[in-house]
């Protein structure tokens, strides 16, 4: 899924290189090694890899659905190289690489692929479970890069404003720097990869956070999903009627947390004072109720905020991937002090899913909060680091506003939430973007991410 004709650019800038705080630069031959005019695109390279020089890196996760996904992935690349009689190529799993928690972020895998394909490779092709590659494709498009030099190919995407899932990058002019659509594949020839490699050994990441890269079966019913959604007195009037105007109504299982009862609503006081930010106290009051006996038992708990726009039918088809006696923890994911032995975390506002062996596996660990205001989503991927327990990153929650997000991005996906308020009506917003006409949206909708262009 690389394009025939990726864009070029003349210059490596590594910590401009990948995630959204540190945004990518899309093709890239160095300009240490001499810039190439754009008709060298064209030239068939006397250095053409054949398969055994590709190494390819599927961007899989340890939950045994992705594991599942990903084991397909492969067997299909390989079948495809059967039929071009050539040796097989390397096809890696990359959860199953090494032990480090933030492969997942791709920096910190770098030096161990390079330490063990810089020598015999040519170049290292990332794809996520669900890009389809056509290998014939693939090897004519390096066949046009000159092997030898540094090159970063992929398909572009940019902004189309600054945006806080970036920390604002590039604020002036946001559409000049580009990054990569990971789910159309990528590719690092070896001595980029090389460089790159040396970069992160030699010269940490200045930053300590790690923002997202980038279904099939018959839907849960909703009776299976508790949702609670965590609001607070003063948006009792603002917030709460924009979740009973859109979403609510989906819900079979619902409750409202909040520091004042309010029966109108009705809320349910926790008996924890509202924060400003972190609401840890409250989340892990949240879960205790949970698993306790004044709610029903559900296999599936969903936790929200009173901004957070969410389609309940499309999660109701995601949650058919996954098997509830698993400890899933599944929504998007960032990561904190990855390049230093740190951790992954569901990030609050998109929505945090736990099945309910997550919960209860959480609970019973020594894991709590450090104080009411701590930030609950952090805390809980503490908690899950020191319990051996993976966090499963599902690029269709959305911790930001439609507009914060390439449209690039979202036209090959159908999402299943958006947070905040800021600046948009949040009803129009989610009728756009989240409501589906009944029976509008099959089991299988959600593959719209699903794209070949290779």
């Amino acid at each position: 899924m690389i394009p025939e004709n990726p864009d070029v650019v003349h210059t490596v800038a590594f910590y401009l290189l990948f995630l959204s705080f540190v945004p990518a630069i899309i093709a890239t031959s160095s300009s240490r090694q001499g810039s190439q005019n754009q008709d060298a695109k064209a030239v068939l390279y006397d250095s053409q890899p054949d398969l055994r020089e590709i190494v390819f890196v599927i961007q899989s996760q340890s939950n045994s659905f992705h594991v599942s996904r990903a084991e397909r992935q492969r067997a299909d690349l390989l079948q495809q190289t059967q039929s071009l009689t050539q040796t097989p190529p390397p096809v890696l799993l990359l959860h199953s690489l090494t032990d480090n928690e933030g492969d997942w972020s791709i920096l910190p895998v770098l030096p161990y692929l390079s330490l063990l394909f810089g020598k015999n490779s040519s170049w290292l092709v990332f794809l996520e479970e669900e890009t389809n590659v056509k290998v014939t494709k693939l090897l004519q498009a390096l066949r046009k890069f000159d092997r030898r030099k540094e090159w970063f190919l992929g398909k572009p995407l940019h902004d189309e404003e600054s945006t806080i899932i970036h920390h604002y990058a590039f604020a002036e002019n946001p559409s000049i720097f580009k990054y990569p659509d990971f789910s159309a594949a990528w590719a690092l020839s070896i001595p980029l990869l090389d460089r790159l490699a040396n970069k992160v050994r030699d010269d940490p990441l200045k930053s300590d956070f790690t923002i997202d890269l980038k279904h099939e079966g018959e839907p849960v019913k909703k009776e299976d999903i508790f949702v609670a959604v965590k609001t607070c007195k003063k948006f009792h009037t603002e917030r709460v009627p924009v979740v009973k105007k859109t979403w609510e109504r989906e819900a079979s299982l619902l409750e409202y947390y909040s520091d004042h009862t309010d029966p109108s609503i009705p809320t349910i006081d926790l008996g924890v004072p509202n924060t400003e930010r972190g609401h840890c106290g409250k989340t892990f009051a949240i879960l205790e109720r949970y698993v306790g006996d004044a709610v029903p038992k559900t296999r599936w708990l969903l936790v929200v905020d009173d901004d957070t726009l969410i389609s309940l039918p499309r999660l109701q088809m995601l949650l058919s991937c996954y098997d509830p006696s698993e400890p899933v923890c599944l929504g998007e994911r960032y990561g904190y002090g990855l390049g230093q032995g740190g951790y992954s975390y569901i990030t609050g506002g998109g929505g945090m899913v736990f099945s309910r062996t997550a919960v209860v596996r959480l609970l019973a660990s020594d894991c709590k909060c450090y104080s009411n205001d701590a930030p609950d989503d952090m805390v809980l991927g503490m908690c899950l680091n020191a319990l051996g327990l993976p966090v499963t990153h599902s690029s269709l929650f959305h911790q930001a506003r439609p507009e914060d997000y390439s449209r690039d991005f979202l036209a090959h996906q159908v999402p299943i939430s958006f947070h905040k308020h800021w600046n948009i009506d949040p009803i129009a917003v989610f009728n756009r973007w989240l409501k589906d006409e009944l029976g509008s949206t099959s089991p299988h909708g959600l593959n719209k991410s699903t794209k070949e262009e290779l």
